[in-house]
């Protein structure tokens, strides 16, 4: 079990400092999800702020850190879940070029939507999940839940802002 947490202001009227408090004490609200690590990604030119916190199970090193960024640079994840068939979509990822830094499911997904495109590789991806995965070239946020709805994301729109996170406290 992880958490994940985030804020997008499209009013772009909260400065960078603000956005990086506010998701620190979303992603402190979720510490008993994730206690090993924790992390925070924010794009100052997009208002955007996403918190992590990390339950080490799958890949316990520093590898599987979130926010992760894909190895092309375009793509940020914060991911909560499991990923069942991860191993044979890495050997197909691996097959087409591409390289991991660790053995998470985190970077599976991750490199997988890069590689394929989010619509078209979250159909091949047998698992329980949520996660947000935000596209700096097109500057869009992508928010996603496994199909039966296990893994929790709540989202709300609060004034000029969008809210997200694992949990409500958050």
């Amino acid at each position: 079990m992880c958490g994940i947490a985030g804020i997008w202001d499209f009013s772009r009227k909260v400065s960078s400092d603000n956005l990086r408090e506010n998701a620190q004490k979303m992603a402190a609200a979720l510490e008993h999800r994730g206690p090993d690590d924790e992390g925070i990604y924010l794009d100052p030119n997009s208002h955007l702020a996403l918190a992590h916190r990390r339950l080490s199970i799958i890949d316990l090193s520093d590898q599987g850190h979130q926010p992760m960024i894909s190895s092309c640079g375009r793509f940020t994840i914060v991911y909560n879940g499991e990923i069942y068939n991860s191993t044979e979509l890495a050997d197909e990822l691996v097959f087409r070029g591409r390289r991991f830094r660790g053995r998470s499911d985190t970077e599976v997904l991750l490199e997988g939507c890069a590689e394929f495109g989010l619509e078209k590789f979250i159909q091949q991806v047998n698992g329980i999940f949520a996660f947000a995965l935000y596209d700096s070239a097109s500057r869009s946020l992508w928010l996603c839940r496994d199909r039966m709805g296990v893994k929790p994301l709540y989202y709300a729109i609060v004034g000029s802002c969008l809210l997200f996170a694992s949990e409500l406290k958050a």
